[in-house]
């Protein structure tokens, strides 16, 4: 019986195989090669290698010669990686060592430029870059697609719908009050996604694989470099050189803000796709972000609305992949930390897609006016404005909310509307009624009424425009 051959072996890994007489299988290569989505870091790692070279250089390390080809050489690279012509290598493993070895061999100088770096910090630094840099792009795609429905409510400022719990009729509102919610909810995701930002400019580099260096190295110039210092333009420098190297709470706290922002599409969405139904009927949504039916011809499926329910699911899986991973893990680096990348570049990816999907759906959002006004004339949406009416004539207020409910059971079985139950009825239930009672009926007064600091009423929806056209010019 002739015996397995042993797995394929090449020789020893250039950038860390000194102590190994050959190197990784075939199969290890493919199974721990990370430079087939890593590579998308390459400006950022550009970025941080010139900026440690020019630590080195001011530290004495590197001539300024040197520096200066090193940085043109890391030019040049660039410019080929932009225009698609740099050649990756998976037996390079990564990002960091394609783009070090490609450098080597152009500049001979570049031998010195891992001095002082690891490329556990050094990866820390292209990440805290990388976040900085998506959490500015995904904020400012939010604030596009808030702009978008906050001129979907301008164009509809006098439209009124019925605010629904339970997904049942509650009380009247305008449409825009409506919309401002939404505002609001995106607004908080803006705001998560600045908090992981300043979080993240804090500058990891000089903390090595896991205890710094023995070398002389100025780690706030290297800060001051990358762009990482305070308002004041003070370097702001990462604490505890072990902590650098294995945190990835970063990294947590984007795809948690990335989930989140999800939810709130997907609770968007959710009432898109109610409002455009036969049975509500009070939005039309663009054709461009629909489709039909392969067997139905009449069909017009929310498509757009449908899907952005379902990438809510694919954010929320990233942020638990994340949790997961990071769990159990002992300090400092371990190798399973390769894997958060993935998830944290498809959270990016994903939800910079969904706010422009977002976006481009309230663009051509238009609403049927008629079916709006006939909801909201159900005069049931105001019983508990005439509960109010009974506690402005001294009637505690859960004795008017039985009254009231006395009043509505009447209607119901008399067969009326609310407003419609004889007067005789009405003063039978409670003596506090007076002739005037249906006065509360007048849907103008009910909104007008409305008049305290984050209410529905004219007033306030005019103050809010206001405040979002300042927030989001």
């Amino acid at each position: 019986m002739a015996k397995a051959k042993p797995a394929q072996t090449k020789a020893a890994q250039a950038t860390w195989g000194g102590r190994f007489s050959a190197g990784p299988a075939e199969l290890m290569l493919a199974f721990s090669e990370s430079v087939s989505f890593d590579r998308r870091l390459a400006p950022f790692d550009i970025a941080g290698s010139k900026a440690h070279s020019a630590m080195l250089a001011h530290a004495g390390i590197l001539t300024a010669a040197e520096r200066d080809a090193i940085h043109a050489g890391l030019d040049a690279i660039l410019a080929e990686i932009d225009a698609g012509r740099f050649a990756w290598d998976v037996k390079l493993e990564d990002v960091h060592m394609n783009i070090e070895q490609a450098l080597t061999r152009r500049v001979p100088a570049a031998a010195k430029l891992h001095t002082a770096r690891s490329r556990n910090d050094q990866v820390a630094t292209d990440m805290r870059l990388f976040l900085r840099h998506a959490c500015a792009a995904l904020s400012e795609k939010i604030a596009a697609a808030q702009r978008a429905i906050l001129a979907a409510a301008r164009g509809h400022a006098d439209v009124l719908i019925p605010g629904y719990t339970h997904l049942q009729r509650a009380q009247p509102v305008f449409l825009a009050h409506h919309l401002f919610a939404w505002l609001e909810m995106l607004q908080r995701d803006r705001a998560r996604l600045a908090d992981t930002a300043a979080r993240a400019n804090w500058c990891p580099l000089g903390s090595g694989a896991i205890a710094g260096t023995t070398l002389p190295i100025d780690r706030e110039f290297t800060a001051r470099a990358l762009g990482f210092v305070d308002a004041r333009g003070r370097p702001q420098v990462t604490q505890n050189s072990m902590d650098t190297v294995a945190d990835r709470d970063l990294f947590i706290e984007f795809a948690h803000a990335c989930a989140l922002f999800g939810v709130h599409l997907s609770r968007i969405a959710e009432d898109l796709i109610l409002w455009s139904s036969a049975e509500f009927k009070f939005a039309d949504l663009p054709d461009a972000f629909c489709t039909g039916s392969s067997l139905m011809p009449q069909k017009k499926n929310p498509d757009s609305c449908e899907l952005l329910r379902g990438k809510s699911a694919r954010l929320q899986g990233n942020l638990h992949t994340l949790l997961t991973l990071a769990k159990g893990l002992p300090l400092t680096y371990n190798r399973d930390l390769q894997e958060d990348k993935p998830p944290l570049f498809d959270s990016f990816d994903q939800a910079s897609l969904c706010a422009d999907v977002l976006a481009g759906t309230f663009t051509g959002l238009k609403m049927n006016r008629d079916r709006c006004a006939a909801a909201v004339a159900d005069p049931a949406l105001l019983a508990t404005d005439l509960a109010d009416y009974l506690v402005e004539r001294g009637v505690p207020f859960r004795e008017a909310h039985h009254a009231v409910g006395a009043v509505v059971r009447a209607a119901e079985t008399l067969g009326v509307p609310l407003h419609e139950v004889p007067f005789a009825e009405v003063r039978k239930i409670h003596p506090a009624f007076a002739e005037d009672w249906t006065a509360v009926f007048d849907l103008k007064r009910a909104m007008e009424k409305r008049r305290g600091t984050g209410m529905p009423g004219p007033a306030q929806v005019r103050k809010q425009f206001k405040r979002w056209e300042k927030l989001l010019s």
